[in-house]
């Protein structure tokens, strides 16, 4: 059941009219942007890690055969004032203008002991135990300055924050290998893929699935209300004075207020522009990420853009959004750095949206809560926390060991 009259929830996609209906209430959107129908802009904008788990769940679903892929063009890095290609391998290391010529040697180094990493073969550790070896302890090894940890944490590893250099290595090193063996999927310019269409297509996909398997979807259900018994467990959900009875309720934080605690806010700007990304190579599909230290923040700032090439726009139209976990009450000036970047717009929407997760215990009440999504730039956090809820539900742990060559992306 969902309230809304499109499927998906909060990571949805609209086109022209309902992001007006959205963010300017009844204003029309201009007709010099085209026609609304051609418009799939994502409400939580994501790339997807070519090799990350969610390719994974998709091919193991077989939820594959309903969606189309493109890679993503290029992923790149704020650094110093500059955006910057993100180097991914030795090679690429070597030629990167971030990194002075004695510090591209020691990097080199470093890249070729991740590469060569295998947690299952003691020969390639180095003597290290990476399950106890400080991140910050290995990173001193290869004598690496702060601007290319800075690098390889928030643009390779993908964190958030700094937190991780205190924190045991082999996570950094996996997150690490992850990107790279992404990047090498399909010789693209970045590890990220994304559907034709938008996010909004993946909640649809799973939708037609579930209907194969006699699943039943209620759009437009106002006030979805959770019903209980004497013991105050969940036996159903009632809108509009029908009740459909269930054993278990698995929803969003939205429709169970009172069972969820807010655990921060994400600020983000959405833009529609007649230009790619300045300095991104004219890539028509493009990540940069802007690390905290760069802007004397707490966590870091993304930037997304795609545009017709994903059919998310009309021919010549780009849409960029620039996210972060919010550290003050004002988008407009919070996302200033990333905004920068853009160059001029057609129009731009702020936004600035809590986020929350479940404090309640599923086995006395047989509710099962999602955690809101954050803001970070893929879907890897999104989908251990569905798998974590799927294994709560049924008890079984899903094996996710599949052919990954099941999901290519589209060659053009």
């Amino acid at each position: 059941m969902d309230r809304n009259d499109y499927y998906g929830g909060e990571s949805t996609s609209l086109n022209l009219i309902q992001l007006w209906k959205k963010f300017r209430g009844n204003d029309k959107p201009p007709a010099h942007l085209g026609s609304s129908r051609d418009y799939n802009v994502d409400m939580i904008p994501k790339f997807m890690m070519a090799n990350g788990t969610l390719v994974r769940v998709l091919i193991h679903t077989d939820v594959t055969k309903y969606l189309s892929f493109k890679a993503v063009d290029g992923s790149y890095v704020f650094n110093k004032g500059k955006v910057h290609k993100v180097p991914a391998t030795d090679m690429e290391a070597l030629k990167s203008p971030l990194m002075g010529i004695f510090e591209k040697r020691r990097a080199r180094k470093f890249f070729l002991y991740v590469q060569a990493y295998d947690e299952k073969d003691p020969k390639t550790h180095e003597g290290m135990d990476l399950t106890r070896v400080k991140t910050r302890d290995l990173i001193a090894k290869y004598g690496l300055d702060d601007n290319t940890v800075d690098f390889i944490g928030h643009a390779l590893a993908l964190h958030r924050d700094d937190r991780y250099l205190d924190e045991p290595a082999l996570d950094t090193v996996k997150r690490m290998k992850l990107y790279a063996e992404s990047l090498a999927r399909f010789q693209g310019g970045s590890p990220y893929i994304y559907p034709l269409y938008g996010l909004g297509e993946l909640p649809q996909a799973f939708a037609r699935l579930s209907a194969v398997y006699g699943g039943t979807y209620m759009l437009n259900k106002p006030e979805c209300k959770v019903e209980y018994d004497d013991e105050g467990k969940a036996c159903g959900v009632t809108s509009e004075g029908e009740t459909a009875r269930c054993k278990k309720v698995v929803c969003d934080p939205s429709y169970l207020p009172n069972k969820v605690r807010r655990i921060g806010k994400v600020a983000r700007a959405i833009a529609i522009m007649s230009h790619p990304i300045p300095n991104t190579n004219d890539s028509h599909s493009v990540q940069i990420i802007l690390p905290q230290k760069q802007l004397g923040r707490r966590s870091d700032m993304y930037v997304f853009c795609c545009s017709y090439s994903h059919n998310v726009a009309p021919k010549g139209k780009f849409i960029a959004f620039v996210s972060t976990e919010a550290e003050t009450d004002h988008p407009e000036t919070e996302l200033k750095p990333g905004i920068d970047l853009l160059g001029p717009v057609d129009d731009i929407f702020f936004d600035i949206y809590d986020r929350f997760e479940p404090v309640n215990e599923p086995s006395l009440d047989n509710c099962f809560i999602s955690t809101s999504y954050d803001a970070t730039t893929h879907f890897e956090s999104t989908v251990t926390d569905v798998l974590n809820m799927y294994t709560m539900i049924t008890g079984k742990v899903v094996d996710l060991s599949v052919d990954l060559s099941a999901a290519s992306a589209a060659e053009e």
